[in-house]
């Protein structure tokens, strides 16, 4: 399972013109899940984003949570996270879970990511042609994998 986390000053996600969710200052995570995750994957993942440190505290360091500063959390499903751009100029997708797999997984984490933060969590839709709009802070991006538990 991997995630792109971006720290936002806000961000929202609209299909077919309608806002489906939308956050103020919190995390924006693209989600892509892999054929082979599972439960604990999602659990660890989940527990690993709530805990954090990358928003300021009075000092200006990086050592506050989501949870501290009481922030929004927006999920997107993203199964392009798992290109694989070793061969040609077409990624290929073949390591991305099959919905039927990753639906119920994504589902999963946000539920999780709700019990871990004790904060709600907005969602995308699964599979929808999705805009997201957000405005980076920082700009803070940080890619976690559960392969690698770095």
């Amino acid at each position: 399972m991997r995630a792109l986390v971006q720290r936002v000053s806000r961000a929202a996600v609209t299909v077919d013109g309608n806002e489906m969710s939308s956050i103020g200052p919190g995390l924006l995570v693209f989600l892509g899940i892999e054929s082979c995750d599972e439960e604990n994957d999602l659990r660890w993942l989940a527990g690993k984003i709530a805990k954090m440190r990358i928003f300021a505290d009075e000092e200006g360091k990086m050592n506050r949570s989501v949870m501290d500063i009481a922030g929004g959390l927006l999920v997107v499903s993203q199964f392009t996270l798992h290109a694989s751009t070793s061969k040609g100029s077409r990624p290929s997708f073949i390591r991305a879970a099959a919905p039927a797999l990753a639906e119920p997984l994504y589902e999963k984490f946000c539920r999780e990511l709700e019990h871990a933060t004790a904060r709600p969590v907005g969602r995308g839709v699964f599979g929808a042609d999705m805009k997201v709009a957000l405005v980076n802070d920082g700009p803070v991006t940080i890619q976690i994998d559960s392969r690698q538990r770095e």
